[in-house]
């Protein structure tokens, strides 16, 4: 298979709308198009911690920054004829597990109702070309199997946020087969990613940024539950799914349009005890324990099939865990030693895309082919 190439540069000049533009995965995508080009306009509550990568790399100064709620449709749809994108990718969401158990009417509210009030939008607009739904890995039925899902599987997850999110794909398939069903319609995907880490994220009760507010504070590690597997992939991974599948499905809707996994390759596909380890062992002198808290329900095995995204869209990941960790690290440092942490994400942007010629890689004298870096805390 020849490697994949996602040609940036589409993006220049056109109008692209983001829901949920102010947290992490949504400031990643805001800049991504920024430095393409893009006129970007984003849709949002303020940002969901103190601090943020929003406000960190001042994302508001290069495009149009709305500050809305997804539920309120009216706000929504004014907005949206006001800027008149050619592509939408909604992206605001509820998405801590653990507070969609303490607040499921919010969770459910946002993630279903807010689905509904963006593609009713779409519906009754006549500009939109494009739309990607970005849910989550956690929308399908989980069996602990230890294979993984495919997209024509069941959906059907098991908390609130999980739930809702299931939700949000039935909605989307609903309004793509009752009122996007003709050539001149716009092209309607879903994509399912894996579990995201990457500079920047400062979310509550996920495992890396605990990680860093551990060592911060100068505190051992606590892991909840360190034999659970997750696909672990750093956020340019699948943001480079939602923006190929976005452009290809622009240009030949029959093509590409449809529900797309997002996730790493086996080796990525790691316990939560193992990835602590990888952090620890690139952050020298940290040590962690397993500690129960007694929380809700959260699944012991999860993997994704990605076969149906490389073989239709030429994706694929690039960067196996070791250097998405290192990639995290990298920005990390930057951070608390006080440093603009924009070069550093222009520069992993740029080495992730390959432009300007950077290696998708660095090398250096290690086995494995990755560099090692390693800071003294």
């Amino acid at each position: 298979m020849e490697k994949m190439v996602i040609d940036l540069s589409f993006y220049s000049g056109k109008n692209v709308f983001i829901t949920g533009h102010t947290g992490f995965k949504g400031s990643w995508l805001s800049k991504i198009l920024i430095n393409a080009g893009a006129n970007v306009y984003g849709y949002s509550l303020s940002p969901p911690t103190t601090p943020n990568l929003y406000e960190i790399c001042h994302i508001d100064k290069n495009m149009t920054s709305i500050i809305g709620d997804i539920r309120d449709k009216d706000f929504l749809k004014k907005n949206l004829d006001i800027v008149k994108p050619e592509i939408v990718f909604h992206m605001a969401a509820q998405s801590i597990v653990k507070d969609s158990y303490e607040n499921p009417v919010l969770t459910y509210e946002t993630n279903v109702l807010g689905t509904v009030n963006l593609l009713e939008c779409i519906r009754l607009s006549e500009y939109v070309k494009s739309f990607v739904n970005v849910t989550t890995d956690k929308v399908y039925e989980n069996k602990e199997l230890y294979w993984g899902y495919r997209e024509n599987e069941n959906l059907c997850g098991i908390d609130p946020y999980s739930n809702s999110k299931s939700c949000s794909e039935l909605v989307t398939y609903s309004y793509k087969k009752s009122f996007f069903n003709n050539e001149n319609s716009p092209a309607i995907s879903t994509a399912r990613s894996g579990n995201v880490i990457g500079g920047g994220d400062f979310s509550n009760n996920r495992i890396i940024p605990d990680c860093i507010r551990y060592v911060i504070n100068n505190e051992p590690i606590i892991v909840r539950n360190p034999n659970s597997i997750r696909p672990y992939q750093h956020v340019l991974e699948c943001l480079s799914g939602y923006l190929l599948l976005a452009m290809k499905q622009y240009d030949d809707k029959p093509a590409f349009e449809g529900n797309y996994n997002f996730g790493p390759d086996d080796d990525s596909c790691i316990t939560n005890g193992a990835l602590v380890n990888l952090f620890c062992s690139l952050w020298r002198n940290v040590i962690w324990m397993s500690k129960s808290d007694n929380g809700p329900h959260e699944a012991s095995y999860l993997k994704l099939d990605c076969s149906k995204a490389k073989t239709i869209l030429n994706w694929e990941p690039k960067w196996n865990i070791q250097t998405a960790m290192e990639k995290l690290i990298e920005w990390t440092d930057a951070y608390l030693n006080h440093e603009d942490i924009n070069p550093i994400m222009d520069m992993q942007i740029n080495e992730y895309f390959n432009i300007g010629g950077l290696d998708e890689t660095h090398s250096d004298n290690g086995s494995d082919g990755f560099y090692r870096i390693q800071f003294n805390k």
